[in-house]
């Protein structure tokens, strides 16, 4: 790695935590601030709210959106390797069975702890 590209990222890190700094200064200067019990209400989409916000929620809706980031993350690294897998050889075909192994596995898991069971 060259010392150049190294500085240059670090350059545009620096840059990116600048500007989005910059503007959070600016907005915070620039933005009315007139707190009130309707500003401060919870909006539902016209309608008027209903109950607390602070409505709990349950764990198994978290749970299969965790499952399902599991599985929408295999299929990002699926295609890619689909593109490249005959110039790479029989160790790509090893790598992606190891990879779809431990997802098989973490799904087995899940499915045994009950996660996919809608009650």
């Amino acid at each position: 790695m060259y010392p150049e590209s190294v500085l240059v990222a670090a350059l545009s890190c620096a840059t990116g935590v600048i500007f989005v700094l910059l503007l959070y200064g600016v907005v915070a200067l620039l933005s009315p601030k007139r707190p009130g019990a309707l500003k401060d209400a919870t909006y539902e989409c016209g309608h008027e709210p209903v109950g607390t916000p602070r409505a709990p929620f349950r764990v198994q809706y978290y749970a299969i959106a965790i499952v399902f980031l599991i599985f929408d993350v295999e299929t990002a690294f699926l295609y890619p390797w689909g593109l490249v897998v005959r110039s790479m050889g029989w160790v790509a075909y090893g790598e992606m069975a190891l990879f779809v192994a431990l997802l098989v596995v973490g799904l087995v898991y899940a499915w045994r702890k009950g996660v996919l069971k809608w009650v």
